[in-house]
């Protein structure tokens, strides 16, 4: 992984980063090019945690919503955002979950790489799914979740077998999954009927570039890779919070509990009164929760 910053940022330490948000472009290990952001921490007292917000279908790192969960976030660590390929202005095709594995690795690699040594990984919707599966193929089980079948060609992480020489420093410590789907191909709401239409048809792609500002790619899933719950009995005894909503539009109730069955002990299940889907419906009360409960891991 490589990166190029706006601004100089030391490799030693990032206590000495003092001012505002710093703009990088990372390399993901397929090439692909990531915008990325940093935020300080903006407590008095220095930290080693950083969190790495992974965002939901559509979104990017300026998004009022990720910027709202960063204003709150920043107040407990250090943050790092970023856009998943195909989004904001990061470089590629979205693949909906597959390969955007490789852009949070990416961004978490470059997270230590500023002197943190905790690194939480927050993800919403899409990128909660992407968090689980990134903590199985880069955690110490990582080999069972190649052998699962994640990934596909092209140097991908399961063909390395997970958490390599090369990218030992991009694992998570801490994981946070808000509004993930349990399993793929789900088409059991009015939402999620939407979005397979926009990903699977070319006048769908086109509304997604045109409407959503999000550039999807058109092949298939080819292998398929591992699905979320499977990914989240990977994860012990790395801590995982499991944050759903009662009223959330896209994903009944079922996902978040399938998710936590699998995980098992390691797993904590928060289900929101009231709260509807992802980084929009999470509010600063949320977020500031979620924020303590990873500081206090």
């Amino acid at each position: 992984m490589s990166s190029v910053s706006e601004g100089r940022i030391p490799d030693s330490s990032v206590r000495s980063v003092t001012h505002g948000p710093v703009r990088a472009v990372l390399r993901a290990d397929d090439g692909t090019g990531i915008e990325a952001v940093y935020d300080p921490c903006t407590a008095n007292d220095a930290t080693d945690t950083v969190i790495v917000v992974a965002h939901g279908f559509t979104g990017s790192v300026d998004r009022p919503a990720v910027r709202r969960a960063v204003e709150t976030f920043s107040r407990y660590a250090a943050v790092v955002t970023f856009s998943f390929r195909g989004h904001g202005r990061s470089g590629g095709l979205s693949t909906v979950g597959d390969r955007e594995v490789l852009d949070l690795a990416a961004a978490v690699a470059w997270a230590r790489s500023l002197g943190h040594r905790r690194v939480v990984t927050v993800g919403f919707s899409m990128g909660g799914s992407v968090v689980l599966r990134h903590a199985a193929l880069y955690g110490d089980r990582a080999a069972d979740a190649g052998d699962a079948g994640d990934g596909g060609g092209d140097g991908s992480v399961a063909e390395r077998g997970g958490r390599t020489g090369a990218h030992s420093d991009a694992h998570a410590d801490v994981v946070v999954s808000v509004s993930a789907p349990a399993r793929w191909y789900y088409r059991g709401t009015a939402p999620m009927r939407r979005l397979h239409w926009m990903v699977t048809r070319p006048t769908g792609r086109l509304v997604g570039r045109y409407g959503f500002r999000t550039r999807i790619h058109r092949e298939a899933w080819d292998p398929v890779p591992l699905s979320p719950v499977g990914a989240a009995a990977l994860i012990a005894p790395v801590p995982l919070l499991i944050v759903h909503g009662d009223r959330d539009p896209y994903f009944p109730l079922d996902h978040p509990r399938m998710l936590a069955a699998a995980a098992g002990d390691a797993a904590e299940l928060w289900l929101e009164r009231g709260m509807g889907h992802a980084e929009n419906a999470a509010d600063e009360t949320l977020l500031t929760r979620i924020a303590d409960w990873a500081a206090r891991r």
